[in-house]
């Protein structure tokens, strides 16, 4: 049997990813998602995740009818605590142990976000959900996924999307949309690919921490990719050439 290739990962799941079946978090859609993770984990590797909202809460349609951004921020941060719950409830009637940390206090549902505490939940074999983003207006989830992920030291986020992988436009609308299977953070940048906002993109290549956009709803994926399996688009400090260019929708 081979080794996982990743010993520490981040997993970043989107809103969407808890949403199904007209539900904007499904009881099958998240327990086959923490069937996923189980597979991981049982392969001895340390998984932390952080959550979005965007199934619950989609802050920039209030933000367009005037709602201060700030209050739109933060509630999209309770949503998020919804889907951490949700999803640590899920793992654990599988029996895997799970501790959801959130950036805001809220110590009746959840632990505070404690970065020596986090770590000591993976040494112990624990899956830890990050929920409630930065704690800060104006940073996304995918900042949080990137923060947190230095912070105890994943050797990659993989990216869980409702695509597989990075395109040079939406393979949805043009079949002739050109995958990625390796791209340079710079080229990220430069092509204004969607692969993760810029702030977080640039903390990932500030700490040479490889981002992996994969498609989610494929099963067996998440552990495909702990495998080393080259599935997806990995970006990362090592430059492919490539001609396609153009706008990504792996969001």
């Amino acid at each position: 049997m081979s080794s996982p290739a990743y010993q520490r990962v981040l997993l970043k799941l989107s809103g969407e990813a808890f949403a199904g079946n007209g539900a904007d978090v499904d009881v099958d859609t998240t327990t086959a998602m923490a069937r996923e993770i189980a597979q991981v984990h049982a392969d001895g590797v340390s998984l932390a995740i952080v959550v979005g909202g965007g199934n619950i809460w989609r802050g920039k349609t209030h933000e367009a009818a005037g709602m201060d951004r700030a209050t739109a921020d933060y509630m999209g941060m309770l949503a998020t605590v919804i889907n951490a719950l949700a999803l640590q409830d899920s793992l654990e009637r599988i029996g895997v142990p799970c501790r959801v940390q959130t950036a805001i206090a809220m110590n009746a549902i959840a632990e505070p976000y404690i970065r020596r505490r986090a770590m000591r939940h993976l040494e112990k074999g624990r899956v830890v959900i990050f929920a409630a983003g930065t704690g800060n207006p104006y940073f996304t989830t995918d900042t949080t996924a990137a923060l947190r992920a230095v912070e105890v030291g994943a050797q990659a986020i993989l990216k869980a999307t409702k695509v597989d992988g990075v395109y040079s436009a939406d393979p949805f609308k043009d079949p002739t949309a050109t995958k990625f299977a390796q791209l340079d953070y710079l080229r990220v940048l430069e092509l204004g690919l969607e692969v993760m906002d810029s702030t977080a993109l640039t903390l990932c290549m500030d700490n040479g921490l490889p981002i992996v956009i994969f498609n989610m709803f494929r099963s067996g994926n998440i552990r495909r990719v702990v495998m080393g399996e080259p599935i997806g688009t990995i970006v990362s400090r090592s430059p492919v050439p490539s001609d396609a260019e153009g706008v990504s929708h792996a969001r």
